[in-house]
């Protein structure tokens, strides 16, 4: 049964186009809680476009399960996270210019600067994950620079409108995965999936945690937020939600 990290990113997001206090990430994070969760997903970017770091420190305070904190390789947002102390921090590439993560992060690029931050995390216990594109290359280098887990980035599958071309990212996905966890890393994946797509994705049973934001926040918009987390809880994990 795979388990459902829900990103609160956009509810912040709505939050700062007022600039006033509502609606609330960390009262979004709490009925996350409440419809099922498994965990919370907040990116803390450069900019601070949506979250800041009281809705960080707020979170770590309030979040009953596990905090999983996106975030770029540079050592100034390292430094919140070993002071707030997340459940897991995943490394995600970041420009400012882009609407949401785009593409993976590029490990056998930046080998050393993502080594030492890994090992930075781990010095303050803190497990760290990394969001990178079904390439089996980057994957073996995720590997290598001591990453205990990696977030396939579902993308490409999420934007694929032809059966064959879903089949294909599908296969690259599954391909993935199954690297990954004889590498003896932990498997995750998100990016773009809905209440359309996710469900084929369980069937690689190697994944074992999907991270989804956009298409929950905008389901809560019409439904509620533990409602629509509650659907997307019974699509990733149908048995736990018969419990």
């Amino acid at each position: 049964m795979a388990k459902l990290g829900v990103n609160v990113d956009h509810v912040a997001t709505l939050r700062q186009a007022r600039g006033g206090r509502e609606p609330d990430p960390i009262a979004a994070a709490i009925l996350a809680d409440l419809g099922g969760a498994d965990g919370i997903v907040v990116h803390l970017r450069e900019d601070r476009r949506h979250i800041q770091e009281r809705d960080l420190k707020l979170l770590r305070d309030t979040v009953p399960n596990t905090l999983n904190l996106e975030m770029a390789v540079e050592e100034s947002v390292a430094k919140i996270a070993i002071q707030v102390r997340p459940d897991k921090v995943t490394l995600v590439p970041e420009r400012r210019q882009e609407l949401t993560t785009e593409g993976g992060l590029a490990v056998t690029e930046h080998r050393e600067r993502i080594k030492a931050l890994i090992r930075a995390m781990h010095n303050a216990q803190i497990p760290v994950s990394l969001f990178i594109d079904p390439d089996l290359s980057q994957i073996r280098a995720a590997q290598k620079v001591g990453a205990d887990a990696i977030e396939l980035h579902t993308g490409r599958y999420a934007n694929s409108r032809e059966s064959e071309e879903i089949e294909k990212e599908f296969q690259a996905l599954l391909e993935g995965a199954k690297l990954a966890h004889k590498l003896g890393l932990e498997v995750n994946a998100g990016h773009g999936l809905t209440y359309h797509n996710t469900q084929p994705l369980t069937e690689i049973h190697e994944i074992v945690e999907f991270n989804i934001g956009h298409s929950i926040i905008s389901r809560a918009v019409l439904v509620g937020m533990e409602r629509a987390v509650r659907e997307m809880k019974a699509l990733v994990s149908p048995l736990s939600s018969k419990i």
